[in-house]
């Protein structure tokens, strides 16, 4: 038999369930402001540490999340804050081009630098732009501030610079003054570190002063005249009675080049682009073909007869 302990538990527990049966009936029947009362007053009495400890990690959690979002937009924030000057800077250099292109009078060919010159690779680069887009070899390469170099070959898309600071670069050129005229080529120091250019063959007679820029004479058909090269720094060497070489500070960086201008020919004709280097080019091509021509019509034309000489008369002959 059970125990009387056991037995009062057993009312204790039926008393519980039908108390909380009346009461859940009552909460049915009863109507909704009750119900919202009595939830109040319990969440604001015996529930209360309960929603304390609920509102604290509900702060947490959404203060994490605004920390995450937070930290996200001030990562954002300082990626574009260093990307800003780069994109400054290129912008300056794009409306610079855009200025070039107005005061050329060549057709060119806008090109992006796929690789940057470095220390030890200055004197090539590579183009995003070939012959597909009109560019061929011996094409002059720009920058903003001067001259590049030339292209030293072209394939469908892409093109290979020689620079300034190649061995073979050459550029007839003269000062802005007028007063000398020289070839530029590239200047290796005693340490053998590229960098400079030397005004080569000027005249001994003809001084040349510190700050004075060089331009190109447009002489020998590959480059326009007056495109910048380099200004003058200083007197490398001179030959008493003969000749002065100076010492030129490049006007544009190889290094610093992402966009260029590469003028081209209509065609690829040089002719048509620069016609007054290019006449001179044809002058002696076009005295050998009027010679070859004055040569063929005088073999196709049939030879005339030569008039017999008149006999001698003696005085016989005029007796008779």
């Amino acid at each position: 038999m059970a125990s009387a302990s056991e037995r009062s538990y057993t009312r204790r527990d039926t008393v519980m369930f039908l108390v909380c049966l009346g009461l859940a009936l009552l909460a049915l029947v009863s109507p909704d402001s009750w119900g919202l009362g009595i939830a109040a007053a319990l969440r604001e009495t015996v529930l209360a540490p309960v929603v304390w400890l609920q509102a604290r990690a509900e702060e947490g959690r959404t203060s994490r999340d605004r920390l995450r979002i937070i930290t996200a937009e001030r990562d954002s924030a300082a990626y574009r804050a260093q990307a800003l000057p780069s994109l400054l800077a290129e912008n300056e250099r794009l409306r610079q081009l855009l200025s070039l292109s107005r005061r050329t009078s060549s057709p060119y060919v806008a090109a992006e630098v796929l690789h940057q010159a470095q220390a030890t690779d200055g004197r090539t680069l590579l183009l995003s732009v070939g012959t597909r887009d009109g560019v061929a070899a011996f094409d002059p390469v720009l920058a903003p501030e001067g001259l590049i170099g030339v292209v030293l070959n072209a394939s469908a898309r892409t093109s290979v610079v020689m620079t300034w600071a190649h061995p073979e670069f050459r550029v007839s050129a003269f000062t802005v003054t007028g007063n000398a005229a020289g070839v530029v080529a590239p200047f290796t120091g005693a340490d053998g570190v590229d960098g400079a250019l030397e005004f080569r063959g000027v005249p001994y007679r003809d001084s040349v002063p510190a700050g004075t820029l060089v331009l190109s004479s447009g002489l020998g058909g590959v480059y326009p005249k007056g495109i910048p090269v380099g200004t003058v720094t200083g007197v490398i060497r001179e030959q008493a009675g003969w000749e002065r070489v100076y010492r030129l500070l490049p006007a544009a960086n190889p290094g610093s080049a992402a966009h260029v201008l590469v003028l081209v020919a209509p065609g690829g004709d040089m002719a048509r682009a620069y016609p007054s280097d290019s006449a001179v080019r044809a002058q002696p091509a076009d005295s050998v073909e009027r010679v070859r021509l004055a040569d063929s019509s005088a073999q196709a034309a049939p030879p005339k007869p030569r008039p017999r000489p008149a006999p001698a008369v003696g005085p016989g002959d005029s007796a008779r």
